[in-house]
């Protein structure tokens, strides 16, 4: 009875194994065959533009002495030398290949790069070694430019400098350079966006904690309960508002502070203020940027509802489009004059319109122009003011 259960086991194991291997036989002959369509050209501009990749995004983050070890690993094979060194404006940062006693003269090597701007070439037999079989006698060194200022020097180290060599090395420094200007400028960018939201927190309206206050006040004595909730609400708020943290949160962390402020309003309108939320619980995880949502409610309460003689309703909506999120705030209220509202997303300072510059910037510095404010009004007819974001950026996610 075991061999009749074990027979069938054994076949299949048997005509499995050579499915299997007729299967790799396959493969291996199609990538043989796939590989003898690639020329060699094709091959070496494909590793050129592999290791041009794995090169840039350690730049990206600036001359630090991780991020040029890193790129130098493959800055060696595209410049074709033995080593590369990459030195900073203070101290070297990185030597990687042969010859690697050789590190502590890069900054005397680079020295006249650093001050002048102009490439050198050290000539064979002017690098001195008491090693007979050190590969490093001669160097070709390039500075790195950023904003018209020499922030470091690539050197690259070879048994003798020939015109190849010195023509690769210009070029790879020059490519590295505009990597670095692009990091320069990221930091340029978030230095901004920090200083905007410094001046978003400074706007929130004074008017806004003096009446929230005053409407927690009114309830005191006539429903403390009330009153104590109020004031757990502002202060959460204002805790919200005024953190030290990161430019960006999520869609759900936004629309939680965007809800606070809601609450304390209603306390002041009462049945003037009618909200509406429409809010699809897929985009709660996307990530937006700090502040972006609340400062256009306010808006809306302060400047379309305030002033309407009838009860009027705020609708806050949170689409799922595809790939994007899409935030709509709208209300029925007075509206406003297109220019004034143009010359606001414009940087034009208009204090009856808190922050919306400031968001529309912000927004655009993020994703791209594509992705500002889209702000629909008219006197008397509403307004309505939506922004989309993608639902994933990879950058955003990375530093989460």
């Amino acid at each position: 009875m075991v061999g009749w259960f074990h027979l069938p086991t054994a076949l299949t194991v048997l005509l499995l194994c050579a499915v299997l291997a007729a299967v790799a036989i396959w493969r291996r002959r199609r990538d043989r065959d796939v590989h003898s369509f690639i020329s060699d050209v094709d091959r070496a501009t494909y590793q050129t533009l592999h290791a041009v990749s794995l090169a840039a995004q350690p730049l990206r983050e600036g001359l630090t002495e991780e991020g040029a070890t890193k790129a130098a690993r493959q800055l060696l094979d595209m410049v074709g030398a033995e080593a590369v060194a990459i030195q900073g404006v203070s101290r070297t940062l990185t030597w990687v290949g042969e010859g690697e006693h050789h590190a502590g003269q890069v900054e005397q090597h680079t020295r006249p790069v650093i001050e002048d701007g102009q490439m050198i070439v050290i000539a064979t037999g002017d690098i001195m070694c008491s090693n007979p079989d050190c590969p490093i006698r001669s160097a070709v060194i390039a500075p790195l430019v950023v904003d018209d200022l020499v922030v470091g020097a690539l050197a690259a180290y070879a048994p003798e400098s020939s015109a190849g060599l010195a023509r690769a090395t210009e070029e790879i420094a020059g490519w590295a350079s505009s990597q670095l200007q692009l990091a320069e400028l990221a930091r340029e960018r978030t230095r901004a966006m920090e200083a905007e939201l410094r001046a978003l927190r400074a706007q929130i309206s004074p008017h806004f904690v003096y009446n929230s206050l005053a409407a927690i006040a009114s309830f005191v004595r006539t429903d403390p309960e009330r009153a104590r909730e109020l004031l757990l609400e502002f202060a959460d708020f204002t805790r919200y508002a005024l953190r030290e943290g990161g430019a960006f949160t999520t869609l759900s962390e936004e629309l939680r502070n965007v809800e606070r402020y809601l609450v304390l309003e209603q306390a002041r309108f009462g049945d003037r203020l009618s909200v509406s939320l429409l809010i699809a619980p897929e985009v709660l995880p996307v990530q937006v940027p700090y502040l972006a949502v609340q400062p256009l409610v306010e808006n809306a309460v302060r400047h379309g509802l305030a002033g309407k003689t009838t009860p009027g309703t705020l609708t806050l909506q949170a689409r799922d489009v595809g790939a994007e999120a899409e935030i709509v705030v709208e209300d029925d209220g007075v509206g406003a004059d297109p220019e004034r509202i143009r010359a606001a997303l414009d940087g034009a300072h208009d204090g009856d319109n808190v922050g919306l510059g400031n968001v529309d910037s912000r927004l655009r510095q993020v994703y791209g122009d594509s992705y500002g404010l889209v702000v629909e009004t008219a006197p008397g007819a509403g307004t309505r003011v939506s922004f989309r974001v993608p639902k994933f950026v990879p950058r955003l996610h990375q530093g989460a």
